[in-house]
């Protein structure tokens, strides 16, 4: 039976949805720095007070019970408030101030975060950033999971319970070895790709899929293209490749003046009638109350990309 008077604490609650999200109790324990013991001790009080059974356990795993699963939603919504509270009464309104984790994909980090980070300092200064980059769904994972405030991906993402906003377009351009009959050139067709050994990122890498998308879309040779055993984890690799004669890639216009620098490696460019691109954008939790440092947040990224672009065009 509960008791009427019971009122949790943010740590009990914390400690609900830490084993709610990890499914592990060691896990959990790390996550929050504590000790087993301690974990358990903090939920057993917190199921006591509400009398009600939140987590089964067994020897083998932990299993969220179907009342668990209704409260979970708002356990975290009310750790989001009262992490929001500690960030508002941190600055003057509360505008990017104090902590916030950002998820990054590995093609758009290296390139934007120099500009990035350089217009934070200075327009933000009371804000600390904290960079993850990671792949696409290893960001949303852990942006479900609480360990992210917000991501910066390439849209669409397809995953419910997440606020998008859409931030910029960023056209491709093509990478080729010296010597290509490509380089140089600023008419390329999407047909003409057909003839390219395409070298692809890894599984998990959006720009693989983006890629691929595209030139299935322009009824190119998908299947051709993924039988190849020539995969890299970076771009950086990818480009390697390219210079050393394996075949040519796509690569966003923000990453070429760093990539395509390199030696015996040229730029092509699409035709103006073509549309090769991808969107992207901020995403952050439906039930997080910091919608307005995520916008402010996003307008900072828009003008960091642009500036990125045009120092380097």
């Amino acid at each position: 039976m509960s008791n009427k008077e019971y009122r949790p604490t943010l740590a009990q609650i914390r400690t609900f949805v830490t084993i709610a999200e990890r499914r592990h109790f060691g896990t959990a324990a790390n996550q929050l720095q504590i000790s087993q013991p301690s974990l358990s001790q903090a939920l057993v009080a917190l199921e006591s007070g509400l009398g009600i059974q939140l987590i089964e356990r067994s020897t083998r795993k932990v299993i969220v019970t179907p009342v668990g699963e209704r409260l979970l939603p708002y356990a975290q919504a009310t750790l989001e408030a009262a992490d929001s509270f500690v960030q508002h009464s941190r600055g003057a309104q509360g505008v990017l101030t104090g902590q916030l984790t950002l998820g990054i994909i590995p093609t758009i980090a290296p390139y934007l975060l120099p500009e990035l980070l350089r217009a934070a300092q200075e327009r933000y200064p009371d804000l600390e950033p904290k960079i993850v980059e990671e792949t696409t769904p290893a960001l949303m994972d852990q942006l479900r999971n609480g360990q992210l405030d917000a991501a910066l991906i390439a849209f669409p993402t397809g995953t419910t319970g997440l606020d998008e906003i859409p931030l910029y377009t960023e056209d491709f351009a093509i990478a080729v070895a010296e010597g290509h009959p490509m380089a140089g050139r600023d008419d390329v067709t999407l047909s003409e790709l057909d003839a390219l050994d395409m070298l692809l990122m890894d599984d998990g890498h959006c720009l693989r899929d983006q890629i691929m998308d595209l030139c299935r879309n322009a009824n190119l040779d998908v299947a051709g293209m993924t039988e190849s055993v020539t995969r890299a984890s970076s771009l950086t690799t990818i480009i390697q490749l390219v210079a050393a004669g394996y075949g040519g890639t796509l690569l966003p216009i923000s990453a070429v003046s760093v990539e395509c620098a390199r030696p015996n490696v040229a730029v092509a460019h699409f035709a103006d009638s073509v549309t090769a691109s991808r969107h992207v954008g901020l995403v952050h939790r439906s039930s997080s109350t910091r919608a307005d440092e995520f916008a402010a947040l996003g307008e900072l990224i828009t003008e960091a990309f642009h500036a990125t672009v045009d120092k380097r065009a």
